[in-house]
């Protein structure tokens, strides 16, 4: 075998849960091998590096041999080198900062009352209380 197709090797390395996605990813420009965006049809061989990006996060993988079934997550090493930066992975965990006012899970929606207090806080904080006598 020379070469194996890369939405075919990404999933079978265990990058994408299914093919399709693979070849969505390829078709959405996430994919690159050697910099510049493939198709899901480019064929791969050993010692490509192939670039994968998901979300904020830039994967890099270094092809090591090809394979056309999907193997166990423990025989991913023999087959692909993760060569993806310790900064890359950092990404991963990094604060997601939101402008929601936090809730604890499983409080639901704010009561009536709740809801005024919170229109209250609002208003004092972004309209003049002399606006409101006029």
């Amino acid at each position: 075998m020379d070469s194996v197709r890369i939405d075919k090797y990404l999933w079978s390395i265990r990058v994408y849960k299914t093919r399709t996605d693979a070849t969505d990813a390829c078709k959405g420009n996430k994919i690159s091998v050697g910099g510049q965006s493939i198709k899901p049809s480019r064929e791969v061989k050993c010692g490509d590096i192939i670039e994968v990006r998901k979300g904020a996060v830039t994967f890099t993988y270094k092809v090591l041999d090809l394979l056309e079934k999907r193997v166990g997550a423990k025989e991913v090493e023999k087959y692909a080198q993760n060569l993806t930066p310790q900064s890359e992975i950092d990404k991963m965990h990094a604060p997601v900062e939101s402008f929601f006012i936090k809730r604890d899970r499983g409080t639901g929606r704010p009561t009536k009352k709740e809801r005024r207090e919170m229109d209250s806080l609002y208003d004092s904080f972004f309209f003049d209380e002399s606006d409101e006598d006029q």
